[in-house]
């Protein structure tokens, strides 16, 4: 097979479908809205049902974890392992590309020269060089956030059902604080994202974008100057916190949307798992996690101002405060990705010097300001940091007539992990000595997905079913990464 056949740019181009008219994540337009996404869809908080599991869990004697987490730094369109993480600068400059290299904290691990504060705390993270991105792909990009190589849209006509991994733990796990949703995420596009699939859309991410005060760039990365109103947890007119939880007004706004529970009875008969369920959504924490006016302003200032790195104090935020699973959709613009770098002579995509460069100083400081903080606030054990896109690039630049653009190169790529209580100041694995192809200890997306759920402490034999009530593993073909745990 040739390389055009295997790595053609087929989807379309940036601006070609920017969906300007669709409505994304958690919307609602008044007051039944706002009552059906705080009981239904909430997305993540998993009512009533999952804090009965867990207090089932803990009536049985059986241990879990109130801070394990997860945040994954999507870095969407993918980025090229051979111009980050797995450099080659031994090769000729239509291999190895433009920039040099840096060497690391860690003696014979040599990185980018555009990632020194990364290189610098080497010995805090771990590169695995040799995952087995084949099937992966993007607009959608689900492959490495379900860990399933049938959740392939493009491909597969049922590949949106299979669920993601921050859904999976919503499900089977929930929050690590029952006022706050398991799974939020700040997306950009809806297809650069997994969702729920066959386990139901209470399941879905909380989506964050406007629960936050946080700037506005457009589509090639220019801030605009305006700031989202963070609105999203505003109560419709005429609907305040105190009458949420007056009993005989709050029925009377359920009613239409869940004719089921008796409106004659008073809040004290209901089951204390559906007050809980109103906590979550009346309740002020989850508010205040998003609440950005409420840190530090020292800690604002060492993350910056720009867009992802406040997203990225959110995060942290959000994890200390009771969420399991968060997700920053690093990109621009909504399309295929800011990281997806072909060398189009366009400002979104850009080549690997004017696409690639300019983002990683801003990705190295986003990457190892958050893992500072998190050690710092002594949460770096329970809070496992990932980041990734959706494949590596090719191993020649200059496709698609550029100077130094790099194509889809699904045969490998490359993946960086911090914290979690996993070894660390390692690289897994590695390619051929172009970068093509993967030499040794193959990482596949199964492996990524059991190697979360260990740390999550989810049973990687847990399983869930389809609409026809067949059962699937939340596992498929994987298992956790050994010299991590």
């Amino acid at each position: 097979m040739s390389m055009k056949t295997k790595v053609g740019h087929v989807h379309r181009h940036a601006f070609t479908d920017l969906n300007a008219r669709q409505k994304e994540g958690l919307t609602f337009s008044g007051r039944r809205g706002f009552m059906k996404a705080g009981l239904a869809g909430m997305a993540g908080l998993t009512v009533p049902s999952l804090l009965r599991w867990r207090s089932g869990q803990i009536n049985a004697g059986n241990s879990i974890s109130h801070r394990k987490s997860v945040i994954l730094l999507w870095m969407a369109g993918g980025p090229s392992h051979i111009d980050t993480w797995d450099v080659k600068p031994e090769r000729p400059y239509e291999n190895r590309g433009p920039f040099g290299v840096i060497q690391t904290s860690v003696p014979g691990i040599e990185i980018c020269e555009h990632l020194p504060k990364q290189a610098a705390m080497m010995d805090r993270f771990t590169l695995i060089r040799s995952v087995d991105a084949r099937g992966s792909n993007h607009e959608p990009n689900r492959v490495f956030q379900t860990g399933n190589p049938q959740a392939a849209p493009r491909v597969n006509a049922k590949g949106d059902l299979y669920p993601a991994i921050g859904s999976v733990i919503s499900r089977f796990r929930g929050s690590n604080h029952p006022g706050m949703p398991a799974y939020v995420a700040f997306m950009k596009s809806r297809s650069h994202l997994a969702f729920s699939g066959y386990l139901g859309k209470r399941y879905d991410p909380f989506i964050a974008d406007r629960a936050s005060r946080l700037p506005v760039y457009d589509y090639v990365g220019e801030d605009t100057g305006r700031v989202t109103g963070a609105d999203l947890f505003q109560l419709p007119g005429g609907l305040t916190q105190s009458r949420i939880y007056k009993r005989q007004e709050l029925f009377k706004d359920f009613d239409r949307l869940r004719n089921h529970l008796d409106l004659h009875g008073s809040m004290e008969a209901m089951d204390s798992f559906h007050q809980q369920a109103i906590e979550m959504v009346a309740g002020r924490r989850a508010q205040e996690a998003f609440d950005l006016s409420a840190e530090d302003e020292r800690v604002r200032a060492r993350y910056g101002s720009h867009l992802w790195c406040q997203q990225a104090l959110v995060a942290r935020r959000l994890v200390e405060r009771g969420v399991s699973f968060v997700t920053l959709d690093l990109s621009y613009h909504p399309a295929s990705g800011t990281w997806d770098t072909h060398g189009d002579n366009l400002p979104p995509y850009g080549g690997i010097e004017r696409g690639l460069g300019p983002l990683l100083p801003l990705f190295d400081h986003l990457l190892t300001t958050l893992v500072n903080d998190l050690q710092e606030r002594r949460l770096l054990e329970d809070v496992l940091v990932v980041a990734m896109g959706e494949f590596g690039r090719t191993p020649l630049i200059g496709t698609q007539g550029s100077t130094d653009g790099r194509n889809h190169w699904p045969e490998v790529m490359s993946m960086c992990l911090a914290g979690g209580g996993l070894r660390h100041g390692q690289v897994i694995g590695a390619t051929e000595k172009d970068g093509g192809h993967i030499k040794e200890r193959p990482v596949t997306p199964g492996d990524f997905a059991a190697t979360v759920y260990h740390h999550m402490e989810v049973p990687r034999d847990a399983t869930y079913l389809d609409s026809s009530g067949r059962p699937h593993y939340i596992v498929v073909d994987g298992e956790p990464v050994r010299e991590l745990i």
